[in-house]
């Protein structure tokens, strides 16, 4: 991936999921260190923060909506409480305001576990809320897997068969996003 190509192979796609898990130990490391020093209430709070206001909402809508479309507000809501940048000001907020302490490891344990043990990044408006494969995603996988080695044989499903999935899935990769 660069600035010019956004997007991500299985392989490079591993890697950063084993850079974010890097950063979990370390964050889970440093709580159990100080697990005597962690204010349990402000740990469970900054944890769950995160997923109240910016996942669990636009899930239910997802779930109750019939064709998958959910307004950008609900993305817009999980992308900044699941950023590492809203992150950090909440942590700093409450360390200025209130003070620093090591229950504010939630965070970043929340974040990172996201993203290195279930692989969920920021959302794009484009794609389904909850993960299903784009048919898009499926036609450069198969694209990508066939330029690297031509001569390999099939070893990517195909855009097709990813679409006919799509398809018994309720279409709700083909409807992202109610504007």
């Amino acid at each position: 991936m660069d600035s010019r190509n956004h997007f991500e192979t299985r392989t490079t796609y591993a890697l950063h999921r084993a850079e974010w898990l890097v950063a979990l130990g370390v964050s889970v490391a440093l709580a159990l260190a100080h697990l005597e020093d962690i204010r349990w209430p402000v740990f469970v709070g900054s944890f769950a923060v995160i997923d109240l206001v910016g996942y669990i909402p636009g899930a239910i809508r997802f779930r109750r909506s019939a064709d998958g479309r959910i307004p950008k507000g609900y993305y817009v809501a999980y992308n900044t409480m699941h950023s590492l940048v809203t992150g950090a000001v909440m942590a700093g907020l409450w360390a200025v305001l209130v003070e620093p302490e090591w229950a504010l490891l939630a965070i970043p344990i929340h974040l990172m576990g996201d993203r290195g043990l279930f692989g969920n990044s920021l959302k794009p408006f484009g794609i389904p809320f909850e993960p299903a494969t784009h048919p898009a995603f499926a036609d450069f996988e198969h694209s990508y897997a066939h330029a690297e080695d031509p001569d390999a044989p099939e070893t990517v499903a195909t855009a097709s068969a990813s679409a006919h999935q799509v398809e018994r899935t309720g279409g709700r990769a083909t409807h992202a996003v109610d504007s």
